[in-house]
C-alpha cells in the first residue's frame, strides 16, 4: 500500500480541474453565448475548486476511515479495505 504524496494530490487536482473547468466554461458559453463571461467564470471556478480539492485531499489522506493495513506475510488473512465480495474468499 502506498501513501499519497502532496505532489500526487497536486497533479490529481490539476488534471481534474482542467477537465471540469472546460466543462463549466462550455456550459456557460452554451447558456450565454458570451466567451468573455464563460472564460471568466471558468477561470474563477477552476482556481477556487483546485485549492478546495487540494485541501480536501490532504485532509482525507490523514483520516483512517475505510482504511486498514495490508499484511503481506504468507498466510495473512488481512484483506484490503475495499475488497470486493469475490476477493474476500481468495
Amino acid at each position: 500500500m502506498y501513501e499519497e504524496s502532496a505532489w500526487r494530490s497536486v497533479y490529481k487536482a490539476v488534471s481534474w480541474r482542467i477537465l471540469a473547468t472546460l466543462t463549466t466554461t462550455l456550459l456557460v458559453y452554451a447558456f450565454t453565448g458570451r466567451t468573455d463571461i464563460a472564460v471568466t467564470i471558468g477561470l474563477l471556478e477552476g482556481v477556487a475548486k483546485m485549492v478546495l480539492y487540494y485541501g480536501h485531499e490532504r485532509i482525507w489522506n490523514r483520516l483512517n476511515l475505510g482504511r486498514r493495513p495490508i499484511d503481506h506475510r504468507p498466510g495473512s488473512s488481512t484483506k484490503p479495505a475495499l475488497a470486493s465480495p469475490s476477493q474476500e474468499h481468495e
